[in-house]
């Protein structure tokens, strides 16, 4: 797990990120990062992110 945001190399990759909320607490993305501030859910749809309010994230390795 890394405190950084993801590289453009992780660009592609299916990522999860714990955000920080502007009203405290977290909120969680599960989807393929599809550039360094969004990532694609699974439904299709586009969620854009703060690199700045990344606490923690991982690439999420398939076991198929």
């Amino acid at each position: 797990m890394s405190k950084s945001a993801p590289a453009e190399e992780m660009i592609g990759k299916r990522v999860t990120i714990r955000l920080f909320e502007d009203e405290g607490g977290f909120r969680d993305l599960l989807g393929t990062l599809e550039s360094l501030t969004a990532v694609r859910k699974k439904d299709g749809s586009l969620v854009e992110f703060d690199p700045g309010h990344i606490f923690v994230w991982r690439e999420v390795i398939s076991s198929e």
